[in-house]
């Protein structure tokens, strides 16, 4: 069996064609979160100034992300009284299905839907559950795409024990 001949042109076209699918790029490390505040979410935000966050981007469809509801409430308990912030920020678009996930799952730590997908789509969320752990300065300290158990806890405990002992923001 022979292969067909490959030309440059044909190599330019694929490479070419290639360049013009849209990059999920998720925002590198150091580089700044968008403001909740700024991002037209649906619910009550925490105060987040001058504070460690982790912001977790969650569907009801998405089995991981109810597999890692449990390790955020486990986060909330032993982190928040350390000043961090927890905020999952649901992608559902019907309003009924992130509430009766909130129902039966009851999580301790703040929610807020996307419903307009501003915030997801700002920072390009490569998977669900997506969590992003974010400095007082409002940069992005570490990212977490999908949910691995306790390998993506201890991964997380270590970006927030990090990004808790850095210096305050001026």
């Amino acid at each position: 069996m022979s292969l067909p001949k490959i030309n440059s042109y044909t190599i330019a076209g694929l490479l070419f064609g290639l360049s013009l699918l849209p990059l999920r790029a998720v925002p590198a490390t150091g580089t700044i979160f968008p403001k909740l505040a700024q991002s037209q979410l649906e619910g009550t935000l925490p105060e987040t100034e001058n504070r460690v966050l982790l912001v977790d981007f969650w569907a009801s469809w998405c089995a991981p992300c109810k597999a890692s509801f449990p390790a955020l409430d486990q986060l909330q308990a032993d982190y928040g009284p350390r000043g961090v912030v927890i905020v999952g920020v649901s992608v559902d678009e019907k309003a009924s299905a992130y509430t009766a996930f909130l129902k039966q799952h009851a999580p301790k730590f703040t929610t807020v839907r996307d419903q307009a997908h501003k915030l997801v789509s700002a920072v390009k969320v490569p998977a669900m559950p997506t969590s992003f752990v974010i400095g007082r300065d409002g940069r992005i300290r570490a990212v977490f795409a999908g949910y691995h158990g306790e390998q993506t806890e201890k991964a997380v405990r270590t970006a927030l024990e990090q990004a808790l002992a850095e210096r305050s923001a001026p």
